[in-house]
């Protein structure tokens, strides 16, 4: 195997890999060939995410493991069904894509997750993680169900399997005997001596045809001893168990291989090749390096989980005159440790989002009060919910588009209890090139409905200091709403200060009687400039929920032209909420919501999304100008 130490500047000349167009042709050429690929494969794969950026850690830990499953399986008449995402770029390069890679994330490329419109060899759309067992096994069931002779198998990482949606699925489909395979991508353990050698030899053993045959011979012979079968089922459990980690997966019904090295490509070709052969459940355990062959990703696994597109025109900047413009995140997590510093019962927890929501310098400060109880969404706001009930002040850190994942229990676990949970929502409103799966498009929908719940979104980072303060510090549940990326640079202190509940700011006064914009949270500056060409009052309302009473009645009647502005989906978001408060009050006001539309908004720049949207200024001037000329 080649290790690399840099990415490469020019597209690599490949001798194999430019004749792969579908995982047809891989399966032409002959096995011993597949190591050369794979080398092939992987300085590919480093030179296009250089182009685009995006996630290429674990994508070049499964490099050998993609080539074994395209070259053992009929896809994409066998179906194999990935988890998350991240890990699919060499799948894609080997599935017809490979000359589209560098359109990667970028608006009308490919996509940076699977995606079944794109190609039938997305078998399943994933973003979210650890949906990949549920939907494989959906798919093998349907398919005996009309009778259609197909392999599925899914491909899910270690980090996915500490939530608990796999482990229902595992155990449905332990329970109804499917011929299903799971193949667990191990890239947290290293391979030791024990696993390289003596269990993979096992687990050739135990996936050969002759074993598995004796097996069930055994078994059919044992169904007249009574109580034999189960003796025997038992017994055998404790005695792999010796040798290899997989008696949880053997007691909800899988037949447990493994570990193996999942970077022996041909070694991995003969284990599925076998695996075929063998009816119901089957548990692949496969152990891999993240960001294997790439030097400065293996030593530092979390940093170079993604990249940023990589620029030649890029050179460091000796400009000091201008603030650095901190990132949301990083207002997030200085503010973490300032008020831990003040307050004893403050605990943060969070999803696995450490790194991404700021919290990393935090949990270096304070190990004994930070949590990270890795995928597992449901149970961070129910431990929130615990914690809180005991006196302590629980802050839990999800990214938005996750929130989703545990919205029973902010509304059973929380807010019916109104217990004192702040949550700091990252990633609100347009994420950029992630896409839909990853866009915040939908919490002040689904977040404004649940009583007890109040709901901030700040403009800037002073607000977002004193949003942070304000939710804290009330004793109920809070949820504070962020974007992803930079604020505006602006100075601000580090204090105590906080905003009035449910009180609004006018932010650009007007004499005329005309238009008055509402901007909620971060497009407040396309308000501005947008209010500009028609001298228009520009209100920044900092709370979705509760709304400004006292600013509706002022306003309802008074103008000509009520907008509102916010980065969600208009469909139950904040305009909504404004709509409902001008009803009440039988206003014949106009008003003209504007946000992001109902759909699904594909990957791409995260400014360019808004232009395309419609929420930068120009776009939103425009939209001003179309409803003057109805009303």
């Amino acid at each position: 195997m080649k290790i690399f130490e840099s990415i490469p500047s020019e597209e690599p000349v490949s001798k194999f890999l430019n004749e792969i167009n579908s995982p047809e042709d891989l399966r032409k050429l002959d096995k011993n060939q597949i190591p050369i690929i794979a080398d092939e494969l992987r300085e590919f794969l480093l030179y296009t995410v250089g182009k685009t950026g995006g996630h290429f850690g674990a994508g070049l830990g499964v490099i050998e493991l993609t080539l074994a499953l395209h070259y053992a399986f009929e896809t994409p008449h066998d179906r194999i069904v990935w988890d998350v995402g991240h890990q699919t770029y060499p799948h894609k390069i080997l599935t017809g894509r490979k000359d589209a890679m560098e359109s990667m994330r970028q608006s009308n490329g490919l996509a940076p997750f699977p995606v079944r419109s794109e190609s039938e060899y997305d078998t399943f759309g994933v973003g979210h993680s650890s949906t990949s067992i549920s939907a494989a096994l959906g798919m093998i069931t349907a398919s005996e169900k009309k009778n259609e002779d197909r392999f599925v198998t899914t491909v899910i990482g270690d980090g996915a399997m500490t939530a608990g949606m796999a482990y229902e699925a595992l155990a449905h489909a332990g329970s109804i005997d499917k011929n299903l395979m799971v193949i667990l991508n191990d890239n947290q353990m290293s391979i030791s001596e024990n696993i390289g050698g003596m269990r993979n030899y096992l687990a050739r053993i135990w996936a050969s045809k002759t074993y598995n045959r004796i097996r069930e011979s055994g078994k059919s012979v044992l169904t007249y001893l009574p109580g034999a079968k189960e003796f025997a089922r038992k017994a055998e459990i404790h005695a792999k168990g010796m040798v290899a980690p997989g008696s949880l997966f053997e007691e909800l019904g899988f037949e447990y291989f493994g570990p193996v090295d999942g970077h022996d490509a041909n070694n991995l070709i003969n284990i599925l090749e076998d695996l075929k052969n063998i009816n119901g459940p089957k548990f692949l355990h496969v152990i891999t390096t993240k960001g294997k062959g790439f030097a400065p990703a293996e030593n530092d696994p979390v940093g170079f989980h993604a990249i940023n597109k990589i620029k030649k025109e890029d050179l460091p900047s000796h400009d000091n005159s201008q603030p650095k413009k901190l990132t949301y995140s990083q207002i997030f997590g200085e503010w973490l440790a300032f008020k831990a510093r003040q307050d004893q019962r403050l605990v943060a927890i969070t999803p696995a989002m450490g790194e991404g929501s700021g919290m990393i310098e935090f949990s270096k400060e304070f190990p004994d009060r930070y949590y990270d109880v890795a995928i597992a969404e449901q149970h961070s706001v129910s431990f929130a919910a615990g914690m809180a009930c005991e006196g302590m002040k629980p802050v839990v850190a999800i990214y938005s588009t996750f929130l989703q994942r545990a919205y029973d229990q902010m509304i059973h676990d929380v807010a019916l209890q109104d217990l004192d949970v702040l949550f700091a929502l990252d990633r609100a409103g347009l994420v950029g090139l992630d896409g839909a799966t990853h866009q915040g498009a939908f919490d002040l929908s689904f977040v404004r409905c649940i009583p007890n719940m109040i709901i901030m979104a700040p403009s800037d980072e002073n607000m977002a200091w004193k949003m942070f303060n304000t939710g804290f510090d009330h004793p109920g549940p809070v949820a504070v709403r962020y974007p992803r990326g930079n604020g505006m640079g602006l100075i601000f202190k580090r204090d105590d200060e906080k905003i009035e509940i449910g009180k609004s700011y006018t932010v650009v006064e007007s004499n005329e009687k005309e238009i008055i914009i509402l901007s909620f949270g971060s497009l407040l500056k396309s308000a501005i400039e947008a209010g500009k060409k028609f001298n228009a009052r520009v209100v920044d309302m900092r709370f979705i929920k509760p709304i400004d009473h006292k600013l509706i009645e002022e306003i309802s009647d008074n103008y000509k032209l009520i907008v509102t502005l916010e980065d969600n989906v208009i469909a139950g978001g904040a305009g909504s909420a404004i709509n409902e408060q001008l009803a009440l009050l039988n206003s014949t006001t106009k008003i003209l919501n504007l946000g992001l539309p109902d759909e699904f908004i594909e990957h791409g720049d995260q400014e360019q999304q808004k232009i395309l949207n419609g929420l930068d200024a120009l776009g939103v001037e425009k939209s001003i100008e179309e409803k003057l000329t109805l009303i």
